[in-house]
């Protein structure tokens, strides 16, 4: 390498005086000297620097530096100048920094050609430019491209081939270092990804395995037909924590485990409607306080929810799986009974609807006992219509629930804004009203009771007589409650059986010109009379259920006394008055 460009450095011609003699192969070649003896490399600095420099080459690991020194000691063998060095980094070389930016790109395209041999290089302002390969047993680690400001000796020469040589070998040493380096930190990343594999794979392991006994539980539970007390007797056994299962509302439904509360506390409305909403948003069991809560949601439809009580924050991963696998099996449970409850509650209107309508006795006798509904037995007509809730399946299902609650066996339908029972027996006076209002948290409901039926093709007229019963109690002044209708002694002769004119002709008698004066000048006399009345004639008590003064109060009975003609304390006009004012208010319908 080096001698090759020590010949076409040297201008003399082979055999001439001052040519150096061609080489065996495999040696550098014998300068022949002229004149003077030789020059011995004994007798030049320049073997001894190259020595140092060797061992600094050596004692080094790092390719770059190893290169700079290179270029760094070109000088110190001959008349060099080290232009450009080049690493091979990933299949490319790299120019290191050392090199001079004027002629970076000629070198550059130049050095990229050799692809591996040596060769001139033309350097932009130098002469005699070379680029010599740095070849190692793994191959090209670089190149260096060296210029001569003159025409340099042969011992020049074989020093600069020696250093070429060295930097080469250094460099060998050097990438041989780094790959090793490089195999152990692989390997050690490869020992370290199979013990967390291994890891994996033995959670995994321990997690199929869990799953399995969790699937197991409760896909035993479902195939015995075990209900929503299996399904969380089940998640108690898996996971050791009280399990509760809560309606829509936040009622307790079901508690599995110890330190049930007792009482149970009654649920905020605003509150648990807003724990739901967060729930349902942020997806899977989330923890509220104490508790692990899932939401039992199927196709959308909150029916409740599942939760773990958990004080210490004790759940872990298979904890939380367990909790959505036991959800999602009593979602499927809940559905299932809420379809069947569906299709029966819907096969009850139709059978109550034919009674309501008037069906024939063989037909209602047989499609009730198919319900396990005995029609054989008295039979009474509830009527159930509540403020704050809409009269639809779900609140039919409610009150059905509440009925059966209250040991009240019935048939439920419903009408646009109420529900209605065939329930067999005469129901207790106040138990169906008060299991309604804990179910529905609100007291703003109203009932009413027909009298009793002996047979099926009595139940119209007694659903006349339920409705009477629920309008006379909204109208009266306790509205909330139940009447039944045995109870409201004269208001029974005022029942649908009458004829309205004759009532109307009733009231205009006695309250005509009340009601006409009341039209005229927009005023309130037969309101203040029917409240009178209603007072048992009690002033301060009239007074204060109209918000009036009782002046005032004693005014409008001076004028009621003027423009109707009648006496206020004859007892036969004050009974008409007082039927008159009835007829008005819960016949005729009031004011309108």
């Amino acid at each position: 390498m080096a001698g090759r460009w020590a010949r076409s450095m040297h201008r003399g011609r082979p055999g001439q005086e001052g040519s150096p003699p061609r080489s065996r192969p495999g040696r550098y070649p014998t300068p022949s000297w002229r004149g003077s003896r030789p020059d011995l490399p004994s007798a030049d600095p320049a073997p001894h620097e190259l020595l140092a420099v060797s061992r600094a080459l050596f004692d080094t690991l790092n390719e770059d530096e190893i290169l700079r020194l290179a270029m760094d000691h070109v000088s110190a063998v001959g008349p060099y100048r080290a232009e450009a060095g080049y690493l091979r980094v990933h299949g490319q070389l790299v120019p290191s920094p050392q090199g001079g930016p004027g002629h970076a790109s000629a070198v550059d395209r130049t050095v990229r050609e050799l692809t591996g041999r040596d060769g001139p290089v033309a350097v932009p302002g130098r002469s005699r430019g070379r680029a010599m390969a740095l070849h190692g047993p793994g191959g090209l680690h670089g190149y260096l491209v060296v210029t001569s400001s003159s025409r340099p000796t042969h011992a020049q020469h074989c020093l600069l081939a020696v250093l070429v040589r060295l930097t080469a070998a250094a460099l060998s040493v050097a990438v041989a270092h780094r790959r090793r380096q490089e195999d152990a930190l692989e390997l050690q990343l490869l020992r370290r990804e199979r013990a967390t594999l291994q890891q994996r794979l033995i959670t995994l392991v321990a997690e199929a395995g869990y799953q399995r006994v969790v699937h197991e539980a409760l896909a035993e539970v479902g195939a015995s037909g075990g209900g929503e007390e299996a399904i969380t007797s089940a998640l108690h056994e898996l996971t050791g924590f009280p399990v509760l299962v809560e309606d829509r509302f936040g009622r307790l439904r079901s508690w599995t485990g110890p330190d049930r509360p007792d009482p149970y506390p009654e649920p905020d409305p605003a509150r648990h409607e807003e724990m739901l909403q967060e729930v349902a948003r942020r997806g899977g069991p989330v923890r509220i306080k104490d508790r692990l809560i899932s939401v039992i949601r199927p196709r959308g439809e909150v029916l409740g929810v599942l939760a773990l009580i958990d004080p210490r924050d004790d759940a872990d991963e298979y904890t939380l799986f367990a909790l959505e696998h036991a959800a999602t099996s009593l979602a499927q449970e809940m559905s299932h009974l809420r379809h069947l409850a569906e299709v029966e509650l819907r096969l009850h209107r139709e059978l109550v609807d034919d009674l309501l309508g008037g069906t024939d006795e063989a037909s209602a006798y047989a499609r009730s006992e198919a319900f396990g509904h005995d029609l054989h037995r008295i039979q009474y007509v509830v009527v159930v219509e509540w403020k704050s809730q809409i009269s639809d399946d779900a609140f039919a299902r409610t009150v059905g629930r509440a009925a059966s609650a209250v040991g009240m066996p019935s048939l439920v339908t419903r009408r646009s804004d109420h529900v209605v029972l065939v329930a067999e027996g005469r129901p207790h006076e106040h138990a169906l009203y008060e299991a309604l209002a804990r179910e529905t948290g609100t007291i703003d409901g109203t009932i009413g009771v027909s009298a009793r039926c002996d047979t099926p093709d009595g139940i119209p007229g007694r659903y006349q007589e339920a409705l009477r019963a629920l309008e006379v109690r909204r109208r009266s002044r306790s509205r909330y409650g139940t009447t039944f209708f045995d109870d409201l002694g004269l208001y029974r002769i005022l029942g649908p059986g009458n004829e309205y004119q004759e009532l109307e002709g009733f009231v205009r008698e006695w309250l005509g010109e009340l009601v006409d004066y009341d039209s005229r000048h927009r005023a309130a006399l037969v309101e203040t009379l029917s409240r009178y009345f209603d007072c048992g004639g009690n002033y301060a008590e009239t007074a204060e259920s109209l918000t009036i003064h009782r002046s005032t109060l004693r005014y409008r009975l001076q004028r009621i006394r003027e423009i109707s003609g009648h006496d206020l304390t004859n007892v036969e006009d004050r009974l008409n008055l007082q039927v008159a004012t009835r007829v008005w208010k819960i016949m005729l319908g009031g004011p309108g």
